[in-house]
């Protein structure tokens, strides 16, 4: 199995491209992005720690970002998703990107709640 050879088209150009050389290939992009990700958790750029976006530090973001960019590779890769139908595809993964945009704003609107409550000590809401 592990010499068995895909057909893939490419930008119009046909090619084989073994299982060997996908799998190299998931390992590298994979590779960066966690270096990335790692690389700016240690040196944490003072732009990117100071700036806010939406009440969250542009660098939790592009944490955020980068995590689910990995989990859409993976999911395209190892759950074989480039070769279903697109309306599949996006039925996949556009549900999870939706609910975490969701869940995202839940969580900054409640933090920000509960933030003012114990800076503030009470907050009077007019109904």
């Amino acid at each position: 199995m592990a010499h068995e050879h895909k057909l893939e088209i490419f930008r119009g150009l046909l090619k084989f491209k073994s299982n060997t050389q996908k799998i190299w290939g998931v390992l590298i992009f994979l590779s960066v992005v966690t270096a990335i990700e790692v690389a700016l958790g240690i040196m944490k750029p003072a732009v990117l720690v100071k700036g806010t976006f939406l009440g969250m530090k542009l660098l939790n973001w592009i944490f955020i970002i980068l995590t689910l960019v990995k989990a859409y590779y993976i999911a395209w890769d190892f759950m074989h998703l480039r070769d279903e139908k697109s309306s599949l595809r996006r039925a996949i993964v556009w549900t999870p990107i939706f609910l975490v945009a969701y869940l995202v704003f839940i969580l900054l609107f409640e933090a920000d709640y509960i933030y003012n409550v114990f800076k503030d000590g009470f907050i009077k809401i007019d109904f």
